[in-house]
C-alpha cells in the first residue's frame, strides 16, 4: 500500500483512494494457469515435462508462475527458484542453478546433497572447496545436477523456475537441454520465462527455443496482453474502486494492456491523464523523479549494481551513513520501485525499472559508479556471491572505460568460466581481452602473454564451445601474426588446425595446409612434438591422398621407434588402418588395427584408444560382422566422452554403433543411438554422420519427421567440399528421399548425376547403395548403362557388396519405378506391359525371377533385414504367377517389415498381396510402437498365435460404419503409406486437420499407430467402397 504518509506524492482526485501498487488478484490468466497445472497433472504421472512462458516485459509472466506456486502452497511438491542475471553473455555461468540449489540447501540442509558437497561446491562456492578441475568435468556437473533433481522428484514432483531466459548465458542454456534433451527427469517440471521483445534476430535464445520445440514433453506458452475488459478488472484491483470508462479507455490506450505498464499508471495521480511520455522508460522515470533526491541518487547508484543487490555492497558504493541509506531505501520500497529480496537483499520490483534508470545516468556518473562497484568487490569479495566476482569484477570495468583493468579482469574472469567448464563464457571474455588488446599499449606485460598466445588460446576455446567458424578466423589470425619459417613447429599446429577447421566447414579438403606443414616440419627439430604434429600430417592426408599419408605414416612408425614413444606408434597404425579403408581388404587390415586398440590400452590412451575402435568397427561392418560391429563401436563411446571427444570421436562412434545396429533389424536400438548423437550437436560436417542415417530410418518408418532430417542433411551437398563417405551416402538418401514422396522425375534427375560420382569407386560400401537407389528409378537407357558399367568395375567382396550387386543386376532386368513410393508394388497389376519391356531389354519373366531369387539367397547371407524384406517383395512380384511362392515371400516381407515397423514397405506388401489375391496367412506380424517386434495385428487376416484382440474379434466389435466417408478416404491414403502432409494435399485439407482425422482413426480402430489401422481396417472390410 502506498500512503500519503510515506510519499508526499500530489495525489490530485485519487487523495482519497486507497492505491494497491500491485494486484494481490491475477487478472485474464486462467487459461494460462490451467496449462501449467496440465502440464504438472503430467508431471505427475512421470512424464518430464517443461513449459517456456514467453511474453513482452512488464506482460505478466512472473506473476504467472508466481501465482501457479503460490495455488501449490497445499500440495505435496518441492518448488525452487533461480533467475539469470543480466551480465550479458559472459555473465555469471549456471547463475539460477545456483541460486536454486542455494534455496535447497538453506531449506533443507547440506545433506540434501547426498555426501557430495565438495562436487557441488563448483556451483555452490559457499559448500567449500571443489575438488581439481580434471575431476569435475563440465559434463560431470551436469550429470551431477540431473542426479539431484531425479533423486528429488522420486520423492515427489520437483518444479524448476527460471526467471529471465532471455539473459541466461551458454552454459545455464546448456545445461537446462541437457536436463530436457538427455536426462529427461520424470516428474520434473521445468517452467522458464523470458521476453519476446529482447529475442532480436540474433539473440542466441533463438535457436535454443527453435531446438527445444522439438523435443517432446517442451511446449510453448505466450502470455498475450489484456484486453479491455481484463485492464478495466485489474483497474478496479489495483484502485480499490471500479474505475469509470474515461479511465480505462485512457489506460488501454497508453498501457496497451501490459499489467506492468497499468499499475504504473494506477500508482500516479491520475491513470487518465498527466505528463506521461509514450515510451516505457519515460513513464518509469516519471515515477522515479517524483522520490526524494537522495533516494534518486541512491536507486541510480543501485541500478549500476544490477537487478539484486545487497544492503552492505550498496551502502559501500553509495558512501552515504546507514540512516540516510535506510532513508532512501524504505522510499523506494514504498514506491514499489524495489522489493525486498528473500535472500536478504533488494530486488527491482521490475527489470525496466533499473533499465530506465541505469541508462539515464549521466556518462560521467555512468563511468564513476560501475568504477566504483569493480573497486568495492575488488577489495570485498564476499559481498557478491562467492562465484560472482570475476564475471561483475570483468563486467564493471568494462562498463567504465578503464581498458587497463577491464583487460586484466577480463583475463580473470575467462580463467573463472574455463574451471566451471563454461567454454562459451570463457570464448567471449578470451574475445573482450583480445578487443581490449590494441587499446592497452603494455598488454603483453599486464597479461603476461604474448598477442599470439592470445590468439591461439581463444581458438581452442572456440572450438570447445562448438564455434568453429569463429576458431577458423582466429586460426587465421594466428598464422597471419606467426613468421612460419622462424617457428616451423607452431606454424605447422595452427595450419593443421587450420585445415581441420575447413575440411569439418566443408568449405576445403585442406590439403595445401596439410602439405605446407609438413614442409615446415622438415626443418623443424625433431622431438616428440614434432611426432605428433606429422601424426596430424598423416591423419588429414588420409582422406586426401591415402599414398601419400601411408608414406607419412611409415615415417612416423620408423621415427616412433626411434623415439621409444608407444603413443606415436598407435596414432601412426591408426592412420595406416583409415589409408587402408577401401583400399585393401579389410580383413587383411583388421590385425594392425586391434593391435593399436591394444597397445592404446595399455598405454592408457584413451583418445587414440576410442579413434582406433572408429576403424574397427567401420572394417567389422564392411566384414559384416555386424554384432562385433556393434560391440566395438560401443565399448568407445564412454571413453570418447571421459577425454572430452565426445562431440567428433564419440559422433563417429555413435554413427558406427546405429549402423551395426540397424543392419541388425535393431532400429529402436539405432535411433535411441542417434538420437544421442544428435544431442551432442556434432560441429560442421560432423552433423552427417548421424544425420544420414537417422533420416534413413525415419524415410522406412515413413515418419513425418523425416523431412527435415532429409533436407539438413542433404544441404551438406552444397558444401564446397564433401569427402567420399559423406557425398555417396547423401546422393543415395536424395534420391530414397525423393522416391519416397512421389518425386519420381526428381529422384531421376539426381540418379542420372549420381552414377558418375567419382566416390563411388573410393567407398564401395557406400556405393554400392548408391547405384541400387539409382538403379530403382533409372528410367532412361543411358542411366541404367553407366550403372552397369560402374557395377562391373565396383569390388564386390563382402557379403553386403554382394548382395548389393546381386539386387542391382535384378533391378536392372526389371521395369524402371514409375509411381511413387520406395516399394512400388504398383507393377503387379501390368504384367503384360512388363513381360513386353523385359521382351525388348533382351531378358524374360524367368531370368528376373532368377536373379530376384539370387539377391534374396544373398541378403540372407549377409543378414540386413530391411533388405532382405525390399528383395522378398520384388521377388514376390516376379513369381506373381506363382502365387504359393508369392505368398511365401510376401508373408516372410510383412513379417519383416513389422518388426522393423516399416510402414510403406509393409503397405506395399499389403497392396501386393491384394492384387495378387494372395493370403498371407498370418506371417505379418503388425507395427508395434516403436517398431517393435510383439503381439499385434496380423496382415491379411491370419489370427496367428499371440495376435492381439483387435476390433472385429471377439470382445471387440467392430461395426462397418465405425468410420466416416471422410475417414475412410483419410485411411485410404494411410494404408499407402502416405504422410499426413501429402493426405493433406490430396484432399485438400490443412495437415493439422489429417492428423486430427488419423488420430480419431486410431482411437475408433482401438489401435496403436497407423500401421495397424491400415491392417484391421483392410481385415474389417472397412476400405472395400
Amino acid at each position: 500500500m502506498i500512503g500519503q504518509e510515506n510519499l508526499s506524492y500530489p495525489r490530485g482526485m485519487l487523495d482519497l483512494m486507497t492505491v494497491g501498487a500491485h494486484s494481490s488478484v491475477l487478472v485474464g490468466r486462467e487459461a494460462d494457469l490451467a496449462a501449467l497445472h496440465e502440464a504438472l497433472k503430467r508431471v505427475r504421472g512421470a512424464e518430464p515435462s517443461a513449459v517456456l512462458v514467453g511474453g513482452e516485459a512488464g506482460v505478466g509472466k512472473t506473476r504467472l508462475v508466481e501465482e501457479f506456486c503460490r495455488s501449490l502452497s497445499d500440495e505435496p511438491v518441492r518448488i525452487l527458484h533461480g533467475q539469470c542475471l543480466e551480465l550479458g553473455e559472459e555473465g555469471l555461468p549456471f547463475a539460477p542453478f545456483a541460486a536454486a540449489l542455494r534455496q535447497l540447501a538453506r531449506g533443507e540442509g547440506r545433506g540434501v546433497f547426498d555426501g557430495r558437497e565438495a562436487e557441488f561446491a563448483r556451483l555452490l562456492p559457499e559448500l567449500g572447496p571443489p575438488p581439481d578441475l580434471a575431476e569435475t568435468r563440465r559434463g560431470h556437473l551436469f550429470e551431477l545436477v540431473g542426479g539431484l533433481f531425479a533423486r528429488l522428484a522420486e520423492e515427489r514432483p520437483l518444479i524448476l523456475a527460471i526467471e529471465d531466459l532471455h539473459w541466461a548465458d551458454r552454459s545455464t542454456r546448456d545445461l537446462i537441454g541437457y536436463l530436457l534433451r538427455s536426462v529427461r527427469v520424470r516428474r520434473l517440471l521445468l517452467i522458464a520465462t523470458y521476453r519476446t521483445d529482447e529475442l532480436h534476430r540474433g539473440h542466441p535464445l533463438r535457436p535454443f527455443l527453435a531446438e527445444l520445440d522439438r523435443v517432446r514433453g517442451v511446449q510453448r506458452l505466450e502470455v498475450d496482453r489484456l484486453g479491455r475488459d481484463g485492464t478495466a478488472e485489474l483497474l478496479g484491483h489495483l484502485l480499490g474502486l471500479e474505475p469509470d470508462p474515461l479511465t480505462v479507455d485512457a489506460v488501454c490506450e497508453r498501457a496497451q494492456g501490459i499489467p506492468f505498464f497499468i499499475e504504473q499508471f494506477a500508482s500516479t495521480a491520475d491513470p487518465r491523464c498527466g505528463d506521461i511520455p509514450e515510451t516505457l522508460r519515460d513513464l518509469l522515470l516519471s515515477r522515479v523523479d517524483l522520490l526524494p533526491d537522495d533516494a534518486q541518487r541512491v536507486l541510480r547508484v543501485a541500478a549500476v549494481g544490477g537487478t539484486k543487490f545487497g544492503h552492505e555492497l550498496l551502502a559501500r558504493v553509495a558512501g552515504v551513513d546507514e540512516p540516510a541509506l535506510e532513508s532512501a531505501l524504505r522510499a523506494a520500497v514504498a514506491a514499489q520501485l524495489i522489493v525486498f529480496d528473500p535472500a536478504g537483499g533488494y530486488e527491482f520490483r521490475h527489470a525496466l525499472v533499473r533499465e530506465a534508470v541505469h541508462d539515464d545516468l549521466l556518462p560521467g556518473e555512468h563511468a564513476r559508479l560501475h568504477a566504483r562497484y569493480a573497486e568495492v568487490v575488488e577489495a570485498s569479495p564476499h559481498l557478491v556471491a562467492p562465484d560472482r566476482a570475476p564475471a561483475e569484477i570483468a563486467h564493471h570495468w568494462h562498463a567504465a572505460h578503464d581498458h587497463p583493468r577491464a583487460l586484466v579482469a577480463a583475463r580473470r574472469a575467462a580463467d573463472a568460466a574455463s574451471s566451471r567448464y563454461a567454454y562459451a563464457e570463457q570464448a567471449r571474455l578470451l574475445e573482450r581481452v583480445l578487443e581490449l588488446w590494441e587499446q592497452v599499449p603494455d598488454a603483453a606485460a599486464r597479461l603476461d602473454t604474448t598477442h599470439l598466445d592470445l590468439l591461439e588460446e581463444a581458438a581452442l576455446v572456440a572450438i570447445d564451445s562448438g564455434d568453429h567458424m569463429r576458431a577458423l578466423s582466429l586460426t587465421r589470425a594466428a598464422i597471419g601474426d606467426l613468421d612460419c619459417e622462424a617457428e616451423p613447429l607452431r606454424a605447422a599446429r595452427l595450419l593443421i588446425r587450420r585445415a581441420k577447421l575447413l575440411r569439418n566447414a566443408g568449405k576445403s579438403d585442406g590439403a595445401p595446409e596439410a602439405r605446407e606443414a609438413y614442409r615446415l616440419l622438415q626443418s623443424a627439430p625433431r622431438d616428440l612434438a614434432w611426432l605428433q604434429l606429422l601424426g596430424d600430417v598423416a591423419y588429414q592426408m588420409a582422406g586426401i591422398d591415402g599414398d601419400e599419408a601411408g608414406r607419412i605414416a611409415q615415417e612416423i612408425k620408423a621415427a616412433a621407434s626411434e623415439f621409444g614413444d608407444e603413443a606415436a606408434q598407435v596414432a601412426a597404425d591408426i592412420t595406416l588402418g583409415q589409408v587402408c579403408a577401401g583400399r585393401i581388404a579389410a580383413e587383411d587390415g583388421l590385425p594392425d588395427m586391434w593391435r593399436s586398440v591394444e597397445r592404446a590400452r595399455a598405454a592408457g590412451d584413451l583418445p587414440n584408444f576410442a579413434h582406433a575402435l572408429v576403424n574397427i568397427s567401420d572394417s567389422l561392418f564392411e566384414l559384416g560382422r555386424y554384432t562385433e560391429s556393434a560391440e566395438a563401436a560401443a565399448e568407445g563411446i564412454p571413453h570418447a566422452d571421459r577425454v572430452g571427444v565426445s562431440r567428433t570421436t564419440g559422433v563417429y562412434l555413435l554413427a558406427n554403433h546405429a549402423e551395426a545396429l540397424m543392419a541388425q533389424g535393431r532400429w529402436d536400438e539405432a535411433d535411441a543411438c542417434l538420437a544421442q548423437a544428435a544431442r551432442l550437436d556434432p560441429p560442421g560436417i560432423l552433423a552427417v554422420a548421424w544425420l544420414w542415417l537417422r533420416a534413413r530410418i525415419r524415410l522406412a518408418r515413413g515418419h513425418d519427421g523425416a523431412a527435415p532430417l532429409v533436407s539438413r542433411a542433404t544441404g551438406f551437398l552444397a558444401k564446397p567440399f564433401l569427402t567420399a563417405e559423406h557425398r555417396v551416402p547423401l546422393l543415395e538418401l536424395r534420391i530414397v528421399a525423393d522416391l519416397a514422396s512421389g518425386d519420381v522425375a526428381g529422384a531421376r534427375a539426381v540418379a542420372r548425376t549420381a552414377v558418375h560420382e567419382p566416390g563411388i569407386l573410393e567407398r564401395p560400401r557406400y556405393g554400392w547403395a548408391l547405384l541400387i537407389a539409382a538403379a530403382r528409378v533409372a528410367g532412361d537407357d543411358e542411366t541404367r548403362a553407366a550403372i552397369r558399367e560402374t557395377a562391373a568395375v565396383l569390388p564386390a567382396r563382402y557379403p553386403a557388396e554382394l548382395a548389393s550387386a546381386a539386387e542391382v543386376a535384378a533391378l536392372l532386368s526389371s521395369e524402371p519405378t514409375h509411381a511413387a513410393g520406395e516399394h512400388d508394388a504398383g507393377r503387379a497389376a501390368q504384367g503384360g506391359d512388363r513381360d513386353a519391356w523385359r521382351t525388348a531389354q533382351g531378358g524374360s519373366v524367368a531370368d528376373s525371377a532368377a536373379l530376384w531369387a539370387a539377391a534374396v539367397a544373398a541378403w540372407r547371407v549377409d543378414g540386413q533385414r530391411f533388405q532382405l524384406a525390399g528383395a522378398l517383395l520384388a521377388y514376390a512380384e516376379a513369381v506373381a504367377a506363382d502365387r504359393p511362392a508369392a505368398s511365401e515371400a510376401l508373408g516372410e516381407a510383412a513379417e519383416i517389415a513389422g518388426q522393423l515397423g516399416a510402414a510403406p514397405l509393409l503397405a506395399a506388401v499389403d497392396v501386393l498381396g491384394r492384387r495378387l489375391g494372395v493370403r498371407l496367412g498370418g506371417r505379418g506380424t503388425g507395427i508395434r510402437p516403436g517398431g517393435s517386434r510383439g503381439s499385434g495385428v496380423r496382415l491379411g487376416g491370419g489370427r496367428g498365435a499371440g495376435a492381439a484382440e483387435t476390433p472385429g474379434r471377439p470382445g471387440h466389435p467392430a461395426p462397418a460404419d465405425v468410420l466416416t466417408s471422410r475417414e475412410r478416404e483419410v485411411l485410404r491414403l494411410v494404408a499407402e503409406g502416405q504422410s499426413n502432409s501429402r493426405i493433406a494435399a490430396q484432399l485438400f485439407i490443412s495437415p493439422k486437420t489429417a492428423s486430427v482425422h488419423v488420430s480419431r482413426i486410431i482411437a475408433k480402430l482401438e489401435v496403436s499407430n497407423r500401421g495397424e489401422a491400415a491392417a484391421v481396417a483392410r481385415r474389417l472390410g472397412l476400405l472395400d467402397s
